[in-house]
């Protein structure tokens, strides 16, 4: 597996979602199209690297490196890319991962279109933490959730998430997009504390 020789990078943002024409624009890939925005906003381009089972690429962001990734595994699976992404990017302890992997994912505990920073913690049945959880042997690194809601009625969590939202929705989620892309920015500016304090305590 291909190990980092040169510096370090100061973040490694892994954005989580499902590969495939099928799952794009649904709720479970918030995460994966956080990332774009972000990679997009700093001229930066994915490029798929099969050994790393992810796309990925690097950003300058205030002169910090920043490795982005969307792994290119099932949710499930992501585990499996982030573990190997996190010895790409020179990051390979639990120490290191507690202040410098962040995970984008889809939160069905949030409203949709909130945006929260949080370290550390459950899973909240996201399956795509679960995986990262059992690979890292960890829950300590960081998350920006990006919040998609309950779903409607008896309708199913594991349903809800793999379906794109109607309209309005949508326009809601893209602005949350760009409030997790500058949550990362946050993080990487000005450290974990300041940021929760700035994105977390934003109006709804």
């Amino acid at each position: 597996m291909p190990v980092r020789t040169g510096t370090p990078s100061d973040l490694l943002v892994v954005g989580l979602g499902n590969p495939g024409t099928e799952y794009e624009g649904t709720r479970h890939n918030a995460g994966a199209e956080a990332v774009r925005v972000l990679a997009q906003r700093h001229g930066g381009t994915l490029k798929t690297e099969k050994r790393l089972h992810a796309s990925m690429g690097e950003v300058l962001v205030d002169g910090r490196r920043i490795m982005l990734a969307i792994p290119l595994t099932y949710m499930n699976e992501s585990g499996r890319a982030v573990a190997a992404l996190t010895r790409r990017a020179g990051m390979e302890s639990a120490e290191v991962w507690a202040s410098r992997l962040v995970v984008m994912h889809d939160e069905l505990d949030l409203p949709s279109g909130r945006v929260k920073i949080k370290s550390g913690g459950g899973t909240a049945g996201n399956n795509g933490l679960k995986s990262i959880h059992q690979h890292l042997h960890t829950d300590g690194y960081l998350r920006v959730r990006i919040g998609i809601g309950k779903p409607p009625g008896r309708q199913s969590g594991a349903d809800f998430v793999l379906r794109r939202p109607g309209a309005t929705e949508k326009a809601t989620l893209e602005v949350a997009y760009n409030v997790a892309a500058d949550a990362v920015e946050a993080l990487a500016d000005i450290g974990l504390e300041r940021a929760m304090n700035q994105v977390n305590g934003a109006a709804t």
